[in-house]
């Protein structure tokens, strides 16, 4: 599994709304000139979280991006769940997989299974609270 930069500039726009919202919005143009991510992706990335509410965006003067709730409510799992689909480490256990014929012999499907538990329970567990703090 690997995670795009799709994924981790998800995360770190979501981080830098984090870190410098006081309750207002941020300019697009500002993020990016922050996290050093061109204003085309971000163009792409934001509307997949304003639209899932993770965060709201307003027009116009004085608009931008804000997060919709606190830091300590983001999953990191929920992010990359959005930007990347599925942690599924195989194909088979993909989001709307169809059922794979060797399901009941394979030998390595359990696993396939466990590590897909594994990877969903870490990223569930970290929030974006968690990635402020300092190391």
């Amino acid at each position: 599994m690997i995670i795009s930069t799709r994924g981790r500039y998800a995360l770190r726009v979501m981080i830098d709304l984090a870190q410098n919202s006081d309750g207002g919005y941020i300019a697009m143009k500002t993020i990016a000139q922050r996290q050093g991510i061109s204003l085309k992706y971000l163009e792409r990335i934001l509307p997949v979280l304003t639209k899932n509410q993770l965060i709201e965006g307003l027009q116009g003067k004085g608009g931008g991006y804000r997060l919709c709730r606190s830091p300590a409510e983001y999953k990191v799992g929920e992010i990359l769940r959005l930007t990347e689909g599925d942690f599924a480490p195989v194909a088979c256990l993909e989001c709307g997989a169809q059922p794979c014929a060797r399901a009941d012999e394979c030998r390595t499907l359990p696993m396939w299974r466990e590590l897909h538990q594994m990877i969903q329970t870490y990223f569930d567990k970290i929030t974006i609270a968690d990635l402020l703090k300092d190391h």
